[in-house]
């Protein structure tokens, strides 16, 4: 990718039959990051401020943000075969992930399936698959519809309960939050292709084909993923460590950045044995 290219804040990029917007910024090594359900790359705004060493790749999944409805079957390995395709066509042969909640499934798929194309792993507020520890029922109802994209005001009446951490101390976060979301609604077919390919998929059977160094990021106070979750992975993934973080939510990568960066960027610079 020339210097030109990175240059470009945000564009459409076709994929398959559909378009995808993309955001490139800054160089260096690349890493890719995969938002959680419904997420559009606007929502990595906070935690991309805190990484200006890394060349970021942030996309909107096909039905999310600005990216046309899927043309793919809703499962996650053909979700992997999309991120492959992109990769693919921004000339990417290998890169570093972060793949949060949702996105971590994905980029569990995506490691167990290309291996080659991965270096190194960072797995956030994400679990194994549907064989896990729940989440409360009341908790994982209201992720069912993408509601919380289209109503700021239902935004902040869920917040807190439903994504603990700074979520529960700091009003100001759920406004920034709700407007960022607001902006780029997910589609309603794409968001429930998503809640399919997360239904359907489970890394236990393919763990064994992802040795790359990974990184298990979670939060003591994620209501959504509880953090038996992410020592579970770090159980079945061969190369992993796994970090909890004391008093962080679901989303302490957009609402704890100056925290989580450093811990990232010392993962992704370390040396492999």
């Amino acid at each position: 990718m020339t210097e030109t290219e990175i240059a470009i804040s945000t564009r459409q990029v076709r994929v398959g039959l559909g378009h995808v917007r993309v955001r490139v910024t800054g160089q260096g090594e690349p890493l890719v990051l995969i938002m959680g359900i419904g997420g559009h790359l606007d929502m990595w705004t906070p935690l991309a401020d805190q990484l200006p060493g890394r060349q970021l790749v942030m996309f909107d999944f096909p039905g999310t943000g600005g990216s046309t409805a899927p043309w793919f079957p809703p499962t996650m390995f053909h979700g992997a075969l999309f991120v492959r395709l992109l990769l693919s066509r921004l000339g990417l042969q290998q890169v570093d992930i972060v793949g949060y909640s949702w996105g971590g499934l994905l980029a569990q798929a995506f490691a167990a399936q290309h291996p080659g194309k991965v270096r190194k792993l960072i797995l956030a507020c994400t679990g194994p698959g549907p064989i896990c520890v729940p989440a409360d029922p009341r908790v994982a109802a209201r992720l069912l519809t993408p509601r919380r994209y289209y109503s700021s005001a239902y935004l902040a009446k869920i917040a807190a309960q439903t994504y603990g951490g700074e979520f529960r101390r700091q009003p100001g976060l759920v406004r920034a939050e709700a407007a960022r979301r607001v902006d780029h609604p997910p589609g309603w077919i794409g968001y429930m292709w998503q809640l399919i390919a997360a239904g359907t998929f489970s890394v236990i059977p393919f763990a064994h084909r992802i040795k790359h160094p990974t990184l298990v990021l979670g939060g003591d106070d994620d209501p959504i993923v509880r953090t038996a979750n992410q020592y579970f992975l770090h159980r079945i993934l061969s190369q992993s460590e796994v970090q909890v973080i004391e008093k962080a939510g679901h989303l302490m990568l957009v609402d704890s950045p100056s925290t989580l960066a450093p811990i990232m960027e010392t993962f992704l610079s370390a040396e492999e044995a």
